[in-house]
């Protein structure tokens, strides 16, 4: 069937009847578009222009296990209701709504395997699942992995991607922030090393506790990273903000961010660094 069609002195384009729906994706930056397939074989990257789409937890684990091989620790977590909440719908209904919808039991999950034969511990946020939001089971989750890496001295890798807390648990939320940061203190006094990666978005409570506490604190080109939204900050000081504020770019020129790693380059960029890491700690510690 042609796709074009000349109608008078004009010729028109026409979409194939047998076209699927989502084969092709358009590109916020550009409005281009791009088919599918070709965003899955490159991480979901867009090839031309660099944009970076947002990428669930299974994307992270198979980008960057080695044979994507890899063991999913802690399944079977899933949040109660303890405050019995309801906003336009009872907290449960939306847990069971999402666990349905996303296939995920909640907004993180935690595997080990090697990457480049290194062996390394990824916990992986997942936006799908109410906004990345950090629930106690992602705090849960997270404090796990940490002890995991800490008991087996494997290097840790978490991949934020997150709104922030989840408002729906309250204070239970809020606690997930110390009690995290309290086992990344232990992590590091035992000397195993933390990677963290920040990708778009990473705000909120995730970004005031573990996100920022990285031996290495990396981020993905034109990643939005920060605590409050810009609204919020400009209302607050009474003033314009900078350009490009809250950017990743932004954050490397200011010191929050030791490197800026395009998704496609992440899985050999954190092989270097393991390297460098694991001769590092092969080393006897100095007082």
């Amino acid at each position: 069937m042609s796709w074009f069609k000349r109608k008078g002195s004009n010729i028109v384009t026409e979409t194939p009847k047998d076209m699927p729906e989502g084969v092709w994706v358009k590109v916020p930056v550009t409005g281009e578009t791009v088919h599918r397939r070709e965003l899955e074989e490159n991480a979901w990257v867009c090839p031309v222009s660099g944009y970076h789409f947002s990428m669930d937890s299974k994307g992270y684990f198979d980008l960057l296990f080695d044979s994507q091989e890899y063991t999913e620790l802690f399944p079977g977590i899933v949040s109660a209701d303890p405050l019995s909440f309801t906003d336009r719908k009872p907290y449960a209904d939306r847990l069971k709504e999402m666990q349905k919808k996303t296939g995920l039991e909640d907004a993180a999950r935690v595997a080990v395997g090697k990457s480049r034969r290194n062996d390394m511990v990824v916990a992986c946020m997942d936006f799908r699942f109410i906004g990345g939001s950090m629930g106690s089971v992602v705090g849960e989750k997270i404090a796990r992995a940490i002890d995991y890496a800490r008991e087996h001295k494997i290097p840790l890798l978490i991949i934020s991607q997150s709104g922030g807390a989840r408002m729906m648990e309250g204070v239970l939320s809020l606690m997930q922030l110390a009690k995290t940061s309290a086992k990344l203190a232990q992590l590091s006094e035992a000397g195993v090393p933390f990677i963290s990666l920040m990708t778009n978005p990473t705000t909120g409570g995730v970004t005031a506790s573990y996100a920022m506490l990285g031996d290495f604190n990396l981020g993905e080109p034109g990643a939005l990273i920060g605590f409050a939204g810009p609204r919020v900050i400009r209302q607050t000081i009474g003033r314009d903000l900078p350009e490009g504020f809250q950017t990743a770019e932004y954050l490397l020129e200011h010191g929050f961010l030791d490197f800026i790693v395009p998704r496609t380059q992440l899985k050999s960029r954190l092989a270097k660094l393991l390297n460098v890491l694991n001769k590092k700690y092969e080393q006897p510690l100095q007082d």
